[in-house]
């Protein structure tokens, strides 16, 4: 038998954050809505996921921002922010002043690559400087050192009645070592070690050394440590869709389980030219997941995760989906965190 994985220390989820177009404050709303109850229920974290020209969250900084005044104890993260659509210097502000306003919970998890459709954005994204715009890991290590502090100026002082900062301001000093990057291949995972990221792994690989997900996965995962200064205590979080039954209702469980059979034939091959491999969806009881992810080989490797929520569930089913994560599927991975009322 492979050796035991690791406890479970910290649990989040994520969530897509949809909305109907005649009336985005409902789903904006409804979103700040499941972040407070994964507080109250005693989650580590919660994640927003980033869509641009959809009807989802565009502005998750934005949207972190008011979460950030609507709780107290629970980490605020975004995984990811694909860095093809920002300017590094202004993410690094709104990022600094989230994180003081939050009073340092801020996880901000990105991502590198052209903008998705980037030749039917690209004359409204970046009108004359599409050509020259660099989508690799160069824009997020501008970041990084933006974020770390880093000179944006070579004037710092004061003129006239005015003073300026060198640096990004505000300057918020922990943020430089909660910065995430999400990555499905072995050369992110490794670039994002040697800078000293955390590691965000979702339920997304390229097919690059085999066509057996955990296994790819648990590659990336050793990669990544194997190039951190922190070795293996660097910080990874897993991101599988996981979706627990332990107080559903039939009709909910009969969705659930139609909703991961319709998604079950993507996850039989890599998907297109990348190759991408998706993990499959996991149902049943608290106890019937737990025993899955213990055979799971890049499970039983971190000892964080952020769950994905299904992106088109009614409100009731993340109240009852993120309930049970808290209060049985939490405990029967090995957390010991105590859970808040409901």
């Amino acid at each position: 038998m492979p050796p035991s994985p690791r406890p479970l220390r910290k649990l989040g989820f994520l969530t897509i954050g949809l909305f109907d177009e005649a009336d985005p404050r409902r789903g904006h709303e409804t979103t700040l809505e499941i972040v407070e109850l994964g507080e109250r229920l005693g989650f580590d974290s919660a994640w927003v996921r980033h869509r641009h020209l959809q009807y989802g969250i565009s502005s998750p900084v934005a949207v972190l921002a008011a979460a950030s005044q609507r709780t107290s104890t629970i980490e605020l993260g975004t995984a990811v922010i694909p860095l093809g659509w920002e300017n590094p210097l202004r993410l690094a502000e709104d990022l600094a002043t989230v994180d003081v306003l939050s009073g340092g919970r801020l996880n901000p998890g990105v991502s590198v690559g052209p903008p998705m459709h980037f030749d039917r954005v690209r004359d409204a994204l970046y009108p004359d400087t599409a050509e020259a715009e660099d989508f690799g890991h160069e824009r997020v290590q501008r970041l990084l050192d933006l974020v770390r502090g880093g000179s944006a100026s070579d004037f710092g002082g004061t003129e006239g009645f005015e003073v300026f900062s060198h640096r990004v301001q505000p300057h918020s000093p922990g943020l430089g070592s909660r910065m995430w990057y999400g990555g499905g291949s072995l050369g992110s995972a490794r670039w994002a070690g040697e800078h000293g990221m955390n590691f965000l792994t979702s339920s997304v690989v390229k097919a690059e050394e085999s066509e057996d997900f955990a296994a790819v996965q648990l590659s990336h995962i050793r990669a990544f440590r194997a190039a951190h200064p922190d070795g293996e205590a660097a910080r990874v979080s897993q991101g599988l869709v996981v979706i627990p039954t332990d107080s559903a209702t039939p009709a909910q469980r009969a969705k659930y389980t139609e909703y991961a059979r319709a998604r079950t034939p993507r996850t039989t091959t890599p998907q297109g030219p990348a190759r991408l491999m998706f993990a499959p969806d996991i149902v049943g009881t608290s106890a019937e997941i737990a025993e899955r992810l213990a055979e799971h080989a890049a499970f039983r490797e971190v000892d964080e995760v952020a769950f994905a929520l299904p992106f088109s569930f009614e409100h009731e089913d993340y109240v009852q989906i993120l309930t049970d994560m808290a209060t049985e599927l939490g405990p029967a991975l090995g957390r010991e965190r105590p859970v808040a009322a409901s």
